[in-house]
C-alpha cells in the first residue's frame, strides 16, 4: 500500500533523472558518431570515436589546454580552501560587532555580477602588466587572482564552523597550541567533509570558467579547454563529432573529482546546513 502511494513520487523523480542525464548521454553518443550523423540527430553510439580523437588532437594542443585548465584550477582550489577557511573561521570564532558588519559587507557583494567588475579588473591587471609582469594581461596569475576565492566559500566556511565544537580549541589553549596551531591541527582535520565540499564547489568553478579566461588570456598556447571548446565551434564548418569528444574529455576531470568525493560533498553541504 505504501508503495501505490509513493509510486507517482518515484515515477516524478524517474522522469527527472532520465532528463537531466539525456544530455550527458547524447553527448557521448555523438561523440562516437561522425559530424553529418550529429547534425541529422542520430541518438544511438557509432564507430566515429577514433577518428573524432584522432582529428581533435591533429587540430589543436589538447594537452597543453588540458594542462593549462588543471594548473589553474588546482591553484585557485588550493588557495581558496586556505584563505576562504581561515576567514570564516575568523568570523565565527573571533566574533564581534565590527567584523559582522564586514561580514555583512561581504554578502552584499554576492549581488554584484561579475560582469559589472570585469572592465575595471582588465585595466587593473593591464596597469599590472607594465609594472608586475608576472600578474599582468596573458598571464595565469591573472586568472586565478580575481576567483581564487568568493564571498560565497567564506559564507560556507562560517556556516560549517557554527558546527565545529567549539571545548577542542579550549583543550588546545590549555595544552599551549598557538592560534595557527589551532587551526591547522584541530580545526582542518576535523572539518575535511566541509573542505571536500568546497574542493568540488571551487575546482567544477574554476575548471568551467569562461568568460574572465576569455577576456585575460591572449596567447593561444595559454587557452584553457573551455577557449579551446569555443574555438573549435566557432568555424564555418564546424566537425560536431570532434566537438562532442572534446566536451567528454573536458567533463571526465570534474566527474572524476566530484565522485572521488561524493560522500564528503554531501555531508560538507548538510553540515553548513544546519
Amino acid at each position: 500500500m505504501k508503495a501505490l502511494k509513493r509510486s507517482p513520487i518515484y515515477i516524478f523523480l524517474i522522469i527527472a533523472a532520465a532528463i537531466s542525464i539525456f544530455p550527458f548521454l547524447w553527448i557521448v553518443a555523438s561523440a562516437t558518431n561522425a559530424s553529418v550523423d550529429v547534425s541529422n540527430g542520430r541518438l544511438l553510439p557509432g564507430a566515429e570515436l577514433l577518428n573524432n580523437f584522432r582529428n581533435l588532437t591533429e587540430q589543436v594542443e589538447l594537452g597543453q589546454a588540458l594542462w593549462n585548465s588543471a594548473k589553474i584550477s588546482v591553484t585557485t582550489t588550493v588557495l581558496a580552501l586556505l584563505i576562504a577557511s581561515l576567514a570564516g573561521y575568523g568570523f565565527e570564532i573571533y566574533r564581534s560587532k565590527a567584523k559582522d558588519i564586514v561580514f555583512s559587507i561581504m554578502l552584499l557583494s554576492m549581488m554584484i555580477p561579475f560582469a559589472a567588475i570585469m572592465v575595471p579588473l582588465f585595466q587593473m591587471f593591464a596597469k599590472f602588466s607594465g609594472v608586475l609582469p608576472v600578474i599582468g594581461i596573458d598571464t595565469v596569475a591573472s586568472v586565478i587572482l580575481p576567483t581564487f576565492t568568493t564571498a560565497f566559500l567564506i559564507f560556507y566556511f562560517r556556516q560549517s564552523s557554527k558546527m565545529f565544537p567549539k571545548e577542542m580549541l579550549e583543550a588546545g589553549r590549555i595544552d599551549g597550541l598557538t592560534e595557527l596551531g589551532l587551526f591547522f591541527r584541530i580545526y582542518v582535520p576535523t572539518m575535511r567533509t566541509s573542505y571536500a565540499a568546497g574542493a568540488i564547489i571551487t575546482f567544477m568553478s574554476s575548471w568551467n570558467n569562461y568568460l574572465w579566461p576569455l577576456v585575460v588570456l591572449q596567447s593561444p598556447e595559454k587557452r584553457t579547454i573551455p577557449l579551446l571548446i569555443s574555438n573549435l565551434g566557432s568555424s564555418y564548418t564546424p566537425d560536431y563529432g570532434m566537438i562532442m569528444t572534446a566536451i567528454v574529455i573536458s567533463t571526465l576531470p570534474t566527474a572524476l573529482v566530484f565522485f572521488l568525493m561524493q560522500k564528503h560533498f554531501v555531508a560538507g553541504m548538510v553540515g553548513s546546513v544546519k
